[in-house]
This record gives C-alpha cells, structure tokens and sequence, in this order.
C-alpha cells in the first residue's frame, strides 16, 4: 500500500488510508462531557453495590473515568453506541488517563494494563455491532498526555526540575500500547499533546512496539494549542510540533481541545499548508463556562457550522468534538461536512514537497 509516498503495509485498520481520500470521516465526542450526564457517586465509581471488587481501595476514586471500564462497562458502551449511532466513523476508547503514570493519583497504576485492554474490547464490540459494509467503524486507542511534564519545571524556584523522566513516560506507554492493541484497537491516537517531548516518549513506544512485533497500525496525532499566541505549552508553534513528529509518518496530523473551532482556524489552516499527512480537528464546543450543563455554551448547530467552514475550506480530513461536545454534536457535524470534499493530502500536493 502507497501512502504519502511511503509504503505502509497496516496490519489494522488498512482500510483508512483510502477512506480519507474518498470523504471527511468523523471522530467522536467528549467521553468526559457524556460521563458527567450522569452525575456518578463515589459509590457509583466503585461499582457498588454490585461491585464490591473495590470497596476497600483506600482514598477517593470519584473522577477516575477510566476506572468506569471496570466498574460500569454498560456506561460506556452506551456512549460509545451513541456516538457511532450520531455517525462517528471512528471512536476512541475510555483510556485518556490510563497510564500507570497518571492511575498513580488514584493509586491504580497497577491497573493500567487492565484498564486499556478492557476498554479496547469495548470500543471493538462497538464498532462490530454499527459496522457496515459500506460504513465500517474503527476503534482508536487513545493515548492522553498524563498529568506530568516532561520538559517543563513543575517548580518556578527550579527551572531544571522535572516530576517526570522521558524512560518513565515511555515504559508507561508502552504497557497501555499493549493493552490497547490486546484488545483490538484499529489504530492509535496520540491526543491532546502539550508537550512534545511527553508526545515523543509515547511515539517511541508505539515504534518500539511495531518493531518488535511486527505489526503496523495506523497513528493519529493531535496537539492542542493553549493560547493565543497559537503554540502548545511547551513553547512550539504548530509548525514547529509538526517538523519535531513528521517522521513518524503519521496517518493524520491535527489539533484538537483548547481554544474552540473560531479560534483554532488560523492553526488548522496552517497545517493545511505544510502538512503532506491528512488534517484532523476535533475542537471544544467553545471555550469553558462553568454555569453551562455541560461546561461549554455552543451549541450543535453553532460547532457543526464552524467546523463546516473548514470543510468547505478544503482544510480538513477527519473532524470531531472534544469536551463539550455531544452526539448531537457530532451528528449535525456529520450532517454539515457530508456534502464536502477532504482535503487533497497526497505528497505530490503538498507544499513541502514543491
């Protein structure tokens, strides 16, 4: 199989690559955002009463979501139908923060493993259950940035201090890559990046374990701008996040969170320039307002339009919603960018390769 003028012989989700030229594909919602619907106790996240396997963890575990996996699958499958049935062509498994790094704060990291693989299967049963011949439906492992920095000082008096190694990262990684794959994830979604060194720990991982496996699956990446001033908090321009990941040849490049679709355009477009990779966007449903149900003002048809303006751009190939976002939300995107064409993201087209 060509792909941006590279062979690349997928061993999952071979199907991607020319779906991406025939039409916008669409990723999910917010997980978050839907989980929070249902307003879970403490006892809810234990699983309890039905579930006594942790009702003596020590501390509070209320807010661990990936821990829902575990302790309330039907939850989660029940988002995961929702969005496939609003039209996601593909969507991501409950496993954002499920890295042995960050279950640390709940004191589960002996979980991680656990928690990817039984996450993956559930996305996969999904996506069995929506999948058509002419509209087949994929599982994509996400992998979040964890709540640690890799290249910035989580100490203002101490600006060489990190709370975080790069081999740390990568062996975390690496444990939730095998999860994930165990469980029959299509591809892999390195999201959220805000860090590129963090970014970088996890594509390692993710190269490591091709090569000694032998298998090849397709890899999103997704960062996410921070402010104004159009770069990810550890201080690079979109750009600059690019040139540092291209050589992982990723599937898709994009940005996802953060500031909201009006206020990402000048960066999606800026990719659109220079990237011989497909485009992804997944943005907020505006910026945060606590005093909003779901902590975000725009509603579907205000997101679906602004993303809708990007397609009609010819900016993008694969767009979604991150928190905030809804299946409602996703379905009048879904709606809107039907009738538009992707993005032409062939190397022969790109501005990098003239």
């Amino acid at each position: 199989m060509q792909f941006n003028g590279i062979s690349q012989s997928y061993t999952r989700g071979q199907a991607l690559p020319e779906l991406l030229k025939q039409r916008i594909l669409i990723l999910d919602g917010a997980m978050g955002t839907m989980i929070q619907q249902y307003k879970l106790t403490e006892a809810d996240y234990r699983g309890l009463p039905g579930n006594t396997r942790f009702a003596e963890h020590p501390g509070d575990i209320k807010g661990n979501n990936e821990l829902l996996v575990l302790t309330q699958p039907q939850i989660i499958s029940k988002i995961h139908e929702q969005y496939l049935d609003a039209g996601a062509d593909i969507i991501e498994t409950n496993t954002f923060g499920a890295t042995s790094v960050a279950q640390e704060d709940y004191k589960m990291a002996g979980l991680a493993r656990e928690m990817n693989e039984v996450s993956a299967k559930l996305a996969r049963a999904a996506c069995e259950k929506y999948s058509t011949s002419d509209k087949p439906r994929f599982a994509a492992g996400a992998i979040g940035p964890t709540p640690k920095t890799a290249s910035i000082s989580p100490d203002v008096n101490d600006p060489g201090a990190r709370n975080v190694s790069f081999d740390t990262l990568r062996a975390s990684y690496r444990e939730q890559i095998e999860g994930l794959f165990a469980g029959g994830v299509d591809l892999f979604l390195v999201e959220t990046i805000f860090d590129t060194l963090n970014a970088k720990a996890a594509l390692f991982a993710l190269d490591e374990f091709f090569e000694e496996t032998g298998e090849r699956l397709p890899v999103m990446i997704s960062g996410t701008v921070t402010d104004a001033s159009g770069r990810i908090l550890s201080g690079q321009t979109v750009e600059a996040f690019w040139n540092s990941l291209r050589h992982i040849k990723p599937l898709t490049f994009g940005l996802n969170c953060a500031l909201g679709a009006a206020l990402m355009r000048p960066y999606i477009a800026e990719l659109a320039r220079i990237c011989d990779a497909a485009i992804s966007c997944y943005p907020n449903a505006g910026l945060p307002n606590p005093m909003s149900d779901t902590g975000f003002d725009e509603t579907p048809d205000i997101t679906s339009s602004l993303v809708d303006g990007f397609a009609k751009d010819g900016l993008v190939n694969l767009v979604g919603g991150c928190c905030g976002t809804t299946p409602d939300h996703i379905r009048a995107i879904a709606n809107a960018v039907a009738k538009r064409k992707p993005r032409a993201f062939y190397r022969e087209n790109s501005v990098v390769a003239a």
